[in-house]
């Protein structure tokens, strides 16, 4: 019996090399974006104590209920892969007394994350993110300053057509009153609603706005917002919030039924969607988060951030992004030896030029083909001596040297 194919699993993929190299130069813009804004790079653990996502994200939430890959290690200890990425933030400010640095502290991640979530096009188990977590001051500006380098981030990776829905879930009392409201108005609906929202009515109501459910849609057209009942401090942050987008002169639409999928919350939500994504069309978003690190142990500090999908960002991107330079191909005529070969390619790469040396067996002709498939510039020719062959023009003469090529080499780059 034949053994089965390995592929890689349901929901992964592999990062081919041409693929890689756009990560790469998408990974230099986003330095260069968050960097101006003071945001230092920070990574934390793939995995984590299962209780940092259950009382951080929100045992309501589908995340934890549903998606999270969590076990057991070989002490008995429960541990999860990261869904997300604010929550490790969130206690690694705890754990490392980061409350005494200045305020607010800044930082920005990029790596893997994993949800067990049904495999589709921009969606995927296990996904990468970049994102931002600035903690230790309530300051509009903060909120302001985190949607704008968002924004700048998208229009540097090439995500042009976007649309930002804006905004806000007041703070956890001020939105108490208004969760009871709902879930008054839900219950009189009941019998329209879908299972999974009916099961969530006491712990999460909020996330009936985002069924896909006909019935609960149709219900949901007539809830009562959350907008009509912030307080007056919720109220006064959040249009000092749009005064701020609205001087830099970024659009967005007021959204009341936006709800992110997240229990911690407050304030400030945001989301940035691209028609290029689909049915699908998340690009990013986020919000504030004042009761967070609060609630993980630590001194009331509150923050915002954001996170968007590396993979959703390229996939609605316009840009081509540029490959690796093109490379100078060292070939090895019948005359010629592998040792002198070697050495100009090593003195190629230590002058900074990329290069690729004759490794398969080839025949000269086979060779010239080979540099030809790779787009090669140029092919130093490796014989008694060194021919230069210029790959654009098909113009070739003699070098006397290894110096000589390497110099003629830096010149082409310019």
């Amino acid at each position: 019996m034949a053994a089965a194919k390995l592929q890689a699993p349901r929901g992964t993929f592999d990062v081919l090399p041409e693929e890689a190299l756009k990560r790469r130069e998408l990974y230099r813009r986003t330095w260069a974006v968050l960097g101006r804004g003071g945001y230092r790079p920070f990574d934390s653990p793939a995995f984590e104590d299962t209780e940092l996502f259950k009382r951080g994200v929100g045992e309501s939430t589908d995340i934890v209920r549903k998606e999270m890959f969590t076990f057991e290690d070989q002490g008995g200890r429960s541990l999860t892969l990261r869904p997300e990425g604010t929550a490790p933030v969130c206690r690694s400010y705890v754990e490392h007394g980061m409350h005494k640095l200045p305020q607010p502290v800044k930082v920005w991640y990029w790596g893997p994350f994993f949800r067990h979530e049904r495999a589709q096009a921009g969606r995927y188990r296990q996904f990468s993110q970049v994102g931002i977590e600035a903690l230790g001051s309530d300051d509009p500006s903060l909120d302001a300053e985190s949607i704008l380098l968002l924004a700048e981030l998208l229009e540097a990776a090439g995500v042009r057509e976007t649309t930002l829905k804006l905004s806000s879930l007041g703070t956890r009392d001020s939105r108490e009153a208004y969760l009871a409201q709902l879930r008054r108005y839900l219950r009189e609906h009941e019998g329209d609603l879908s299972e999974d929202v009916r099961a969530r009515v006491e712990q999460n109501p909020l996330r009936a706005f985002d069924a896909g459910h006909e019935g609960t849609r149709a219900v949901m057209a007539g809830a009562p917002q959350l907008l009509d009942g912030l307080s007056a401090e919720d109220s006064e942050h959040f249009a000092e919030v749009r005064e701020l987008l609205d001087d830099a002169g970024v659009s967005y639409e007021v959204d009341p039924t936006l709800v992110r999928g997240l229990d911690y919350y407050t304030r400030t939500v945001f989301e940035f969607e691209s028609e290029r994504l689909g049915a699908q069309s998340g690009v990013g978003g986020g919000g504030r988060y004042d009761g967070l690190v609060e609630e993980l142990g630590g001194p009331p500090t509150p923050g915002v951030g954001w996170a968007a999908g590396i993979e959703r960002i390229l996939l609605a991107s316009e840009t081509r992004f540029p490959g690796a330079p093109r490379p100078v191909y060292v070939a090895i005529d019948e005359s010629g030896t592998r040792r002198a070969a070697f050495g100009l390619v090593t003195a190629l790469r230590e002058a900074g030029i990329r290069s690729e040396v004759e490794q398969a067996g080839r025949s000269l002709k086979g060779q010239m083909k080979h540099a030809s498939r790779i787009e090669a510039r140029a092919v130093a020719i490796v014989g008694e001596g060194i021919e230069w062959r210029d790959m654009d023009t098909g113009d070739q003469r003699p070098v006397t040297g290894v110096q000589e090529a390497v110099r003629i080499a830096v010149g082409m780059n310019g």
